[in-house]
């Protein structure tokens, strides 16, 4: 009975080492596959339930041992939507199905991968080499919004031009202005004739300067914000503004500012006229800004050079104060505004936090897609699929929806974990233990063979 056993238990070798072989010749085989994450061997013994002082070594059998924690090497590829992923974690994917009258449509299940050699295909869904298509959210580039949930589709579509909506400004006034007319009424805007007071220096300044007094304005004020803004249409129009400073504290009074913009690009003396943007802007002792509160300012029905801009929100939050400055010119901080001109996409980048974003010719780079990466407690307890993908088991658990400390590498993919020294190592031991088997049968068959002999 012993050599039936140890013919058995050589057998069962047997079928371990060639289990063995058969996963190190897929490991060789994909070496050089993207993504893919080798399958070691792993052997337990099978021990047969037997009295202590009579136990034999038993049989073997052999398992596959997964490596899907163990990362490969990046690779950079020079392919802007290609990505690997430095840490833990899996891009999800799905696979593309099509219905009975040709159109696309996706699994509704969800594989999970670190092959992340995509593309775009012909209509601008993210697939990689495989055939799987990227998961994730698809954004809308004007608004930032998700459009969709699903296969990341990004479009080569012209961008619309956005109006300007909100300009942000932050700056610091002078407490004393440098104008060039510095010593007209102590350096304040000077009083023009009764009749344009109401219109020009009242409190709320609601009025306007024409042309004709331009030049006054200008020789007693001192360069406000600057800067190019867009209507609906996405024209840009060029304002310039100007700060004038018309009242000094004293008493009740504090130091007041009025802020104007002129009605056409090119400011130049009496071809120019401006308008007061109709705020008071005022400063306690201490230089900081106590009217307007709240931080913005509505700038009401914005026209230049005839063309109308619309209503623009003025932010200072960033900061507008009033200190001392011995240039006597107002020192600009912030100042940016939210506009543009209609663009086509120029370039695509993947950043490390998974946000897919495009380069448009307006200059402007918005994000276009959110890339979905998911981890498992147990990534080893996947079950692999084809084509690089794996399958959720109660083995890994749910999937963990974010990066967490894991980092999306933009250009790069990800190589495949096989050290094929390694495997040839494995092998040539793969080969003496299968070897050694075969021995032990040989000699298991000696034996049965003496042993009949005998009964000869």
């Amino acid at each position: 009975m012993d050599i039936f056993t140890a013919l058995q238990t050589a057998v069962s070798g047997l079928k371990a080492q060639a289990f063995s072989l058969d996963n190190i010749s897929g490991n060789i085989a994909n070496s050089q596959t993207t993504g893919y994450k080798r399958i070691d061997t792993s052997f337990v013994d099978l021990i047969a339930e037997q009295d202590p002082k009579h136990q034999v070594s038993g049989s073997v059998s052999a398992y596959s041992e997964m490596t899907n924690s163990i990362q490969g090497s990046l690779k950079e590829t020079g392919v802007a939507t290609n990505m690997a992923l430095n840490g833990d974690g899996f891009f999800v994917v799905q696979k593309k199905t099509t219905d009975s009258g040709g159109a696309t449509n996706f699994s509704a299940s969800n594989l999970f991968t670190r092959r992340g050699d995509f593309a775009q295909d012909k209509d601008g869904y993210l697939v990689n080499g495989a055939g799987s298509y990227l998961s994730g959210a698809s954004l809308d580039p004007a608004t930032g919004q998700t459009i969709s949930d699903g296969p990341i589709r990004i479009s080569n579509g012209l961008l619309p031009a956005k109006a300007t909506a909100t300009i942000a400004y932050a700056a610091n006034l002078p407490r004393t202005p440098t104008t060039t007319q510095a010593k007209i009424n102590d350096g304040l805007l000077p009083a023009f004739a009764a009749d344009r007071d109401a219109r020009v220096l009242s409190g709320t300044g609601t009025g306007k300067v024409d042309a004709s007094d331009a030049q006054t304005l200008i020789d007693n004020s001192i360069g406000g914000p600057e800067l190019t803004v867009y209507t609906a249409a996405g024209a840009p129009v060029s304002l310039k503004t100007r700060w004038a400073k018309v009242a000094n504290a004293s008493g009740d009074t504090k130091d007041t500012w009025n802020l104007f913009y002129a009605d056409k690009p090119g400011v130049s003396g009496s071809q120019t006229g401006w308008t007061n943007l109709g705020q008071a802007f005022q400063f306690g002792a201490s230089g900081q800004l106590s009217a307007p509160t709240g931080g913005t300012l509505t700038i009401p029905d914005l026209t230049i050079d005839n063309t109308p801009v619309a209503s623009l929100t003025l932010d200072l939050s960033g900061g507008l104060t009033q200190y001392a400055s011995s240039g006597g010119t107002a020192t600009t901080s912030t100042l940016k505004q939210d506009g543009y001109a209609s663009g086509s996409l120029n370039v695509v980048e993947v950043g490390e936090d998974g946000v897919i974003r495009g380069t448009y010719s307006n200059g402007r780079t918005l994000d276009l897609a959110r890339v979905q990466v998911v981890q498992f407690t147990n990534p080893d307890g996947l079950k692999a699929d084809s084509l690089g993908n794996y399958q959720q088991t109660t083995s890994s658990g749910e999937p963990l929806v974010g990066l967490r400390n894991s980092t999306v590498v933009g250009a790069n993919v990800e190589q495949s974990n096989t050290d094929v020294a390694a495997e040839f190592s494995k092998m040539i031991i793969t080969q003496q233990a299968y070897s050694a088997n075969t021995r032990v049968m040989s000699t298991a068959q000696s034996m049965l063979s003496d042993l009949i002999n005998v009964i000869r």
